[in-house]
């Protein structure tokens, strides 16, 4: 019989040990950025976020012998399920020694939990939605993560996959320098728009940063409405998008583009913070207030994280002029590269169109899955779940 055994965290100090078990797997690891642990703690605050307004979720620890060896969240998002039309349970914030028994322990236990919620698959790793982190890195190792993109060992994706798990979904990051080129089409496109006049650019006004969200959550719910896995923003996660901005945002690095006065599209810039949060351990206090702050400036990298153009505008070279003034507005702050992630494996014109502003394909995260209809719940198959 297994001596691994898989616990609900249910007390403080569990879930003081499910924050710090990260540390033992990145350990010897210097591509690892520690999370900031205030964050941390507040995106796992069922009072306070409000991804919890339409969702559940529990954590859970593997031990063996009273000592940590894993960790995983089971999620299921009301919201999802209903817009997409699926009975799926995700999970997310897994980490585990690599050991196949211990991630076997751990899998089970987030298909039971979704199991006797009437689940019919298993879907992850999401952090903890598709409008967050998500994915498993799966090619490009080489490298820090950019800010809000996941991290991983290499032998991470040979434990899901012996346990059953199958790709859904790839999702891809570009990389974008300072020397590369944009296609000469691009340009020409990018200065006959220009010439037009159609569009209005301004930056985004953090003075009325809540109407200038919901903006932004219009946009995109229409604009990505059709992609694979999307779950629409709602005000209150909007409102949440708004007071972050507020804290971390560039103004410089948002742009909105203006049709007759309506917002018809927009560039999200954010300053790649993991470039500081890499050498703070986690702990934004006593002194790792100080290094963010004096450190923002000489921040390197520029993430466009999110971006969106209404269908009716498409086709017209909006997206390239606003990618032309976000870009133009990182190179002015000093940085000296961009990614641009994640685009879906399959979303061909998305792809093509990071390519011809002269990106390159470097990382590659994965979404896997696997059916749990007929388990027995609350029984894995390794292991002992206890509350």
């Amino acid at each position: 019989m297994s001596d691994i055994q898989v616990i609900r965290v249910a007390t403080r100090s569990q879930f003081r040990e499910f924050l710090k078990f990260p540390k033992t797997v990145y350990r010897e690891d210097p591509n690892w950025v520690p999370p900031l642990l205030m964050e941390m703690k507040e995106k796992l605050d069922r009072n306070r976020h409000p991804f919890f307004e339409h969702a559940e979720m529990d954590l859970f620890l593997c031990r063996r012998g009273g000592t940590t060896i894993g960790r995983i969240a089971a999620m299921i998002d009301d919201n999802h399920n209903a817009y997409q039309k699926e009975k799926t349970g995700f999970f997310g914030l897994f980490e585990c020694l690599d050991d196949p028994e211990i991630a076997r322990a751990l899998l089970d236990a987030a298909a039971d939990w979704a199991a006797t919620r009437g689940m019919e698959r298993l879907r992850g790793p999401v952090n903890l939605s598709l409008n967050d982190e998500c994915g498993l890195l799966i090619d490009g190792f080489d490298s820090p993560p950019v800010i809000m993109m996941p991290y991983n060992p290499r032998y991470y994706a040979n434990l899901l996959e012996s346990c059953g798990l199958t790709k859904i979904k790839d999702l891809f990051a570009y990389a974008m320098g300072k020397e590369d080129r944009v296609e000469p089409r691009v340009g020409s496109l990018v200065d006959k728009v220009r010439s037009e006049n159609k569009f209005t650019l301004r930056k985004v006004n953090l003075g009325d940063i809540q109407e200038e969200a919901r903006r932004i959550a219009v946009i995109y719910n229409e604009a990505w409405s059709k992609n694979w896995g999307f779950v629409p923003w709602t005000e209150n996660e909007m409102k949440h998008m708004a007071a972050g901005l507020k804290k971390f945002a560039d103004p410089n690095l948002v742009i909105f583009a203006e049709y007759k006065g309506q917002s018809v599209g927009f560039a999200f810039g954010l300053p790649n913070y993991n470039e500081i949060l890499i050498r703070m351990n986690g702990r934004l206090f006593p002194f790792g207030i100080f290094k963010l702050l004096l450190g923002r400036k000489k921040i390197k990298c520029v993430r466009a994280p999110v971006f969106g153009v209404m269908e009716a505008f498409r086709n017209t070279g909006l997206s390239y002029l606003l990618f032309d003034e976000l870009y133009r507005a990182s190179w002015a702050r000093g940085a000296d590269w961009g990614e641009m992630s994640w685009m879906l494996e399959d979303n061909d014109a998305v792809n093509r169109f990071c390519l011809s502003l002269g990106a390159r394909h470097y990382k590659t995260y994965r979404i896997y899955e696997k059916p749990i209809e007929g388990r027995e719940a609350g029984r894995g198959n390794r292991g002992e779940v206890t509350a």
